[in-house]
């Protein structure tokens, strides 16, 4: 084998890697609805755990209890890491 063939084996080899990295580059639009859905994935339960732990405190019968809210916003923030971590395992 010549100096010339091996060159253009691996010249061409390059190309192809490089066209194959193109392929699998993600798009912007991806990126942003990757980010996007971690982000809700980590407010909802938040949210959630907010707005019901809101309400739980406005019950007559569970007034003198323990604040609700606070409890669920860290019960939302628990579920919410776990659903991101979840989902990062599953999709890299």
């Amino acid at each position: 084998m010549t100096d010339k063939e091996t060159l253009k084996k691996q010249v061409e080899r390059q190309v192809n890697r490089l066209q194959q990295a193109e392929k699998q580059r993600s798009t912007l639009l991806a990126q942003t609805v990757y980010l996007g859905t971690i982000g809700l994935l980590i407010a909802l339960p938040i949210v959630v755990g907010a707005y019901l732990g809101h309400w739980l405190d406005q019950q007559e019968a569970l007034r003198y209890s323990t604040s609700w809210t606070v409890s669920l916003i860290l019960l939302g923030v628990f579920i919410g890491a776990m659903n991101v971590y979840l989902f990062i395992k599953r999709n890299p």
